[in-house]
This record gives C-alpha cells, sequence and structure tokens, in this order.
C-alpha cells in the first residue's frame, strides 16, 4: 500500500540564528515534499513556535496567521540600535543611571503601550514600501517613514530586571534588563514596544532576546526540534480536521453529504438557525472536507480540502 503524501500542521520550535525561510527548507527536506508554508515568520535572532502547514493544510494557514501571539522577551534599557534588537548597530549608548530608573517609573512606560495603540513598526521590517522592503531600503541608507498601524496589547508585564554593565564599542555601559510577557494582537513589532518604553524613559532600549510561546491555541512546549533526525515529523504532524476543529466550530456530514460539498453544492445546515462565519465540516470518517460560512440554513464553501488522490482541478472549490 502506498503511503499518503504528508498532510497536517507541523509546530516547530525554532532555534535561535535561523531565517524562518530555513525551517521551512529544513521541513521540505525531511518530508520529501514542497508544499510547506508557514502562519507568520520570527526573525533569526528570535526563538519558539512556528507553525508551518504541510500539503493540503497549507490552505489552514490563511486562518492562523491573524491569530494572537505570547511572546517572552528581554529589553534592555539603556543602549538603542537601527533595528530596535540585538542584531543591530547601537546607534547611542548614554546608559542608565539605575537608581534614577526605578520600578514604578519602568511599569509606567509600560503601561502606555498596553490596550489598544497606534504603533509605529521598526525601520528595518518586512513591510513594503513603494513595492520594496524596508529593510532593504534602510540597509542602503536610503530614508524610510513608515506610517503607524493598530495593534492590541492585551499584556505587557514584567516579569524582572537586572541591573550590570556591558560593553558597547570598547566602552562600559550599565544598562537595565527587564524580562516581560507579551500577549498581541498580530502585526505587533515586540522590538518596536522596545524601542518606545526606552523613548518614554529617555533611556533609549532595544530587545536582546525574544521567544514566541503561544500562537492562538497552540504551545510551544507540544513543538518539535526540526533538526533533531531522531524527531519522526510524520508523526509529529497535527491532523487538518484535529486543528481545525480548535479553531472553530465544526458540523460533520455523512459520506454522500460530503461529497456534495467537495463538489460544490451547497448543503443544509444540521442547525438551520444558526449562522457562523467559519465553520469546519468533517466527513464521517474524520477527514477534513472543507471550511463553510452558515448563513440561512445553508452550509457554503469556503476552502476545500479535497480527499487524498483528487485531481487538481477537483481542488480549486466551488465554481462562482
Amino acid at each position: 500500500m502506498l503511503e499518503t503524501a504528508p498532510d497536517g500542521i507541523l509546530l516547530v520550535d525554532k532555534p535561535q540564528g535561523i531565517s524562518s525561510h530555513r525551517v521551512v527548507a529544513i521541513a521540505r527536506r525531511r518530508l520529501g515534499l514542497k508544499k510547506v508554508g508557514h502562519a507568520g515568520t520570527l526573525d533569526p535572532m528570535a526563538t519558539g513556535l512556528l507553525v508551518l502547514g504541510i500539503g493540503p493544510s497549507t490552505r489552514l494557514l490563511t486562518h492562523l496567521v491573524g491569530l494572537d501571539k505570547t511572546y517572552t522577551a528581554t529589553i534592555r534599557l539603556g543602549v538603542s540600535t537601527d533595528s530596535d534588537d540585538a542584531d543591530g548597530a547601537p546607534t547611542a549608548a548614554a546608559g542608565v543611571a539605575t537608581a534614577d530608573v526605578s520600578d514604578d517609573a519602568i511599569e509606567r512606560a509600560v503601561a502606555l503601550q498596553r490596550g489598544v495603540i497606534d504603533q509605529v513598526p521598526s525601520t528595518v521590517s518586512a513591510i513594503k514600501v513603494g513595492g520594496r522592503r524596508a529593510y532593504d531600503l534602510a540597509r542602503k541608507g536610503e530614508s524610510v517613514e513608515l506610517t503607524s498601524r493598530t495593534v492590541t496589547i492585551s499584556q505587557f508585564d514584567v516579569a524582572g530586571r537586572t541591573d550590570h554593565t556591558v560593553e558597547v564599542a570598547g566602552t562600559g555601559v550599565t544598562v537595565v534588563d527587564i524580562e516581560v510577557v507579551v500577549t498581541c494582537s498580530s502585526g505587533t513589532y515586540v522590538r518596536a514596544l522596545a524601542r518606545d518604553v526606552g523613548a518614554t524613559l529617555g533611556t533609549g532600549a532595544h530587545l536582546v532576546a525574544l521567544r514566541r510561546t503561544r500562537v492562538g491555541p497552540f504551545d510551544v512546549q507540544h513543538a518539535i526540534d526540526l533538526e533533531d533526525d531522531a524527531v519522526d515529523v510524520r508523526a509529529a504532524l497535527a491532523r487538518p480536521a484535529d486543528i481545525a476543529r480548535r479553531l472553530f466550530s465544526s458540523v460533520t456530514l455523512d459520506a454522500a453529504a460530503a461529497k456534495d460539498l467537495t463538489d460544490g453544492k451547497r448543503v443544509a445546515a444540521q442547525h438551520p438557525d444558526s449562522d457562523e462565519p467559519v465553520a469546519a465540516v468533517a466527513a464521517d470518517d474524520d477527514r477534513l472536507v472543507g471550511l463553510v460560512s452558515v448563513r440561512r440554513g445553508l452550509l457554503r464553501v469556503m476552502t476545500n480540502f479535497p480527499p487524498p488522490g483528487a485531481s487538481a482541478s477537483s481542488q480549486t472549490g466551488p465554481r462562482p
């Protein structure tokens, strides 16, 4: 019996020093499959949870990108960099008179970044300006002006501080490192939070460590080390139906109704009085059939997940 092609969601604990694109490349190699995508990158200096879609499950990634995320991070007060993180070059290193930066002052600065805020992304970011990445423009010395965006910071807590001395350009500088926990909406730049806390305190600041611990309902404690050859990557794949049920309400159809939905037909809802913007539909064999909206008593296909072996023409969803 032929082995089916890999299909599912893979939770990876990205190590420091490699790009998210490198993680995708490793997954492709280990699974022998080209169709691998991710639900939001991490910078090379960052570690933690990277959510990959494998095979047909790449279709789920659209619904994962916008999930809230949780990070642990270390913000260094007293030194600013051109990228707002440790990968950048220092632009100011005045240091901190630690007696003048009290815990209360830090808390007030952090509190200003909680809630719904307008945040200007870091200049060295992947945002496109005139069709070009902001980081490409910045690295070429070109002026980059990014507009603010509205983001939601539902948690920004200080977990501890360390006062110490570091060397910057051959000079000892007194700094304060604060450990923080951040839960935020998609599109938030944690290094911009660090920059803005430093600006409020008048010390300057940048991010020296960042770890993503959660994406929506998915936690890094369930992620794998993709570079560990002893890890069975196929066995670590989460089934599409299981993932969809964690994100949306679910409906189970018999084989005939599931085929009708796959063929693009509208199928009657089990509870005609209940509308849902997105619901997951599984067949009675527990295969994910598709994502639908439920309106006026009918299931209307948004994304189809054809059965294994379906032709390419049958994988585009219903015709208009």
